[in-house]
């Protein structure tokens, strides 16, 4: 019986039609199986590691946006960490986008995707370990907190970010993520209005602010 004929699988004949055992080559096999854990690994990578957001297109383009409006900074010059600052970039869609990009950049290991917490506090709710007033929220990002575990940032980032992303953190309030890390410290008020900030004459606004 030649080798041809040796390969023959009897049982799967049909009308006289026999077929061949003809099996996948092992080199196939090999880039199949390469190609299904890399598929995994790409998946958990891409799409659940935080680590992989600087590497994702869309927040690749994010970052290059914040990275021209760095650049226009001159037209707003350089900011006050105050209360009055902070309350006007809330309201600036523009500038915020500088904000919520220092924070993907730098904080999510910490604050998770949606500031609900990881190691660091949930973000979202109306309780604050370090924070009493707007203008600690900038403080606490420039000169960090709790011995070390909030770093300090002030030496990384420009003074213009740091009041963006307080103003950024800020709006994150009363947003109040589902799944997010137990409160941790104290409720203090709301933020004032920007009016408020302005003449003194008031103190507070709605817990909940624009997301």
């Amino acid at each position: 019986m030649s080798t041809r004929e040796a390969r023959i699988i009897d049982q799967h004949e049909y009308d006289g039609i026999q077929e061949y055992d003809n099996p996948t080559p092992g080199w196939w096999s090999l880039l199949f199986f390469i190609t299904f854990v890399f598929s995994v690994v790409y998946f958990m990578f891409f799409h659940m590691s935080p680590e992989s957001k600087p590497l994702r297109i869309d927040e690749q383009y994010k970052s290059a946006v914040a990275d021209d409006l760095r650049a226009q900074f001159g037209e707003i010059g350089d900011l006050e960490a105050n209360e009055g600052t902070i309350l006007k970039y809330m309201k600036e869609p523009k500038w915020l986008t500088v904000g919520q990009t220092a924070f993907t950049q730098h904080c999510v290991s910490c604050h998770g995707n949606n500031a609900q917490g990881l190691t660091g506090p949930n973000m979202t709710d109306d309780h604050y370990k370090n924070v009493k007033k707007l203008e600690d929220i900038a403080t606490v990002i420039a000169n960090g907190a709790a011995n070390g575990a909030m770093p300090v940032w002030k030496h990384r980032l420009h003074k213009n970010e740091v009041v963006l992303l307080a103003a950024y953190i800020a709006n994150l309030r009363g947003t109040t993520v589902a799944g997010g890390k137990a409160p941790e410290g104290d409720p203090i008020p709301p933020w004032p209005t920007a009016a408020a900030a302005k003449d003194g004459t008031a103190t507070s606004a709605p817990t909940s602010q624009p997301s």
